[in-house]
């Protein structure tokens, strides 16, 4: 499985890593992601941003960069001369303070935000392990050595998921459906495409159930 690097990934991204994992009653065997890490940073893509659902309608959170001479992305340096973190932290707040899992996981959600690292690739990496290891998911990660051309494997994911086209990665794994979400009754409905953090705020520990089709 080939991926790109994603801030906070949606919900299918998560999906496709935990494809071929397999659970039994008495062992765990972990998927396998490989990360692309030779490739340009790609402006507007989930690699430095994610969608959440607020009380009026979906939100974009983004990770600034700071625009320098390397495009490669785990070179690209994340940008704190403003303060996005402390806004990225209110709009969580204000979007999923009445979700049932929300506070069981903030404080360890906060200081990863916190952190700091230095690199995109550092940032986007620590929120896909925290998703992984929240949600249940077993994975093993690996950096790509070199780049492949698109197209060139099987499995080849990381231009399938953007924020502004449509794809049909849950149809084709059968998890087109719906999970428990705050505002649905305002919404209209469920509303799909958003970051996994949605998933887990909503779910909490049963969202392995829904990225494997336990329940």
């Amino acid at each position: 499985m080939l991926l790109s690097t994603a801030y906070f990934p949606p919900v299918a991204w998560l999906a496709l890593a935990a494809r071929e994992m397999t659970l039994s009653p008495d062992r765990v065997l972990p998927s396998h992601v490989r990360l692309e890490a030779c490739e340009n940073y790609q402006k507007q893509s989930y690699r430095n941003r994610c969608c959440i659902l607020a009380g009026d309608g979906v939100q974009m959170l983004q990770v600034p960069v700071v625009h320098g001479d390397s495009r490669i992305i785990t070179q690209v340096k994340v940008d704190y001369s403003t303060p996005w973190i402390v806004r990225t932290e209110r709009a969580l707040d204000t979007a999923y303070e009445t979700s049932a899992y929300y506070y069981y996981y903030r404080d360890a959600l906060f200081s990863l935000l916190e952190a700091q690292p230095a690199t995109l690739w550092e940032f986007n990496l620590s929120t896909i392990r925290f998703l992984l290891e929240k949600t249940g998911i077993a994975c093993e990660l690996s950096p790509t050595p070199a780049f492949a051309a698109p197209d060139s494997e099987a499995d080849d994911y990381r231009f399938s998921l953007h924020p502004k086209q449509e794809d049909t990665i849950l149809a084709d794994l059968q998890l087109d459906k719906p999970y428990y979400q705050v505002f649905r009754d305002r919404m209209g409905g469920f509303t799909p495409r958003l970051s996994a953090l949605d998933l887990l705020f909503n779910e909490g520990p049963d969202s392995i159930g829904w990225l494997k089709s336990l329940a």
